[in-house]
């Protein structure tokens, strides 16, 4: 990987503050976010986003003094993508669509890593790995937002890697999906259940020590990332 490269020195140009402000807007620009949609709380998104929750703050707070978020106090209060959208965009969005191609590059790496990883950990995994993946599919199944659901997936992810048993695999595993969580924007609810059904279906060959079927599953389950994540949005949007 070419730590120099132009498509990752793109976001690492853009200040925290800013990549969270992008990823909210991307997630309102390609449909993944509605009008009138309450945003987790500025902890929650800085758990999900890997900030800190001082940044996830200024983040909101500028979002509202762009029209983009409504934050509304008391018991029912919270921040709301607004009802009336700003015609608007932001600078920061650029070294999203800049970096489209070194993100479709991550994907294909964590792909290959991750049917890897499964395959082994079919053989190698044990029955305490094995419930530690159920109780996270089980989180995932009642999480109440996207910030909600990233944790629990990422800790899955690293868990499926760890019972491999391949210590320097699961940290390369650990660089590239670290990586690439820099790049997600926020889900709908109802795409993430189809994602932990993936899941489920994962443990079962994990559990059944069906290698090829976990490291095929795994696999799709990932490049699954090239329509799902904003870089296939914004080609799909481009092509219609």
């Amino acid at each position: 990987m070419d730590l120099d490269s132009p498509a990752l020195g793109a976001i690492r140009r853009t200040s925290a503050v800013d990549t969270v402000r992008a990823r909210i807007w991307l997630g309102v620009d390609l449909g993944m976010l509605a009008a009138g949609q309450r945003l987790p709380t500025p902890a929650e998104t800085a758990r999900a986003f890997g900030v800190s929750e001082m940044t996830a703050r200024r983040a909101y707070r500028l979002l509202s003094e762009e029209g983009l978020v409504v934050r509304l106090r008391g018991g029912s209060g919270g921040s709301f993508i607004a009802e009336v959208l700003p015609e608007h965009g932001i600078p920061a969005l650029a070294a999203y669509r800049e970096d489209a191609q070194h993100v479709h590059d991550l994907i294909d790496q964590r792909a290959v890593i991750e049917a890897g990883l499964a395959g082994l950990a079919s053989a190698a995994r044990t029955d305490e790995e094995l419930t530690e993946l159920g109780a996270l599919v089980t989180r995932m199944r009642a999480a109440r937002d996207w910030a909600d659901f990233r944790e629990a997936d990422a800790a899955f992810h690293e868990a499926v890697a760890a019972a491999a048993h391949v210590a320097g695999a699961a940290i390369l595993h650990r660089r590239v999906s670290n990586e690439l969580y820099e790049y997600f924007v926020p889900y709908r609810l109802e795409y993430l259940a189809e994602s932990n059904t993936e899941h489920a279906l994962l443990i079962e060959a994990v559990a059944n020590r069906d290698a090829a079927s976990a490291s095929r599953l795994a696999h799709a389950h990932v490049t699954e990332l090239h329509r799902s994540m904003y870089v296939g949005r914004m080609d799909s949007l481009s092509r219609d």
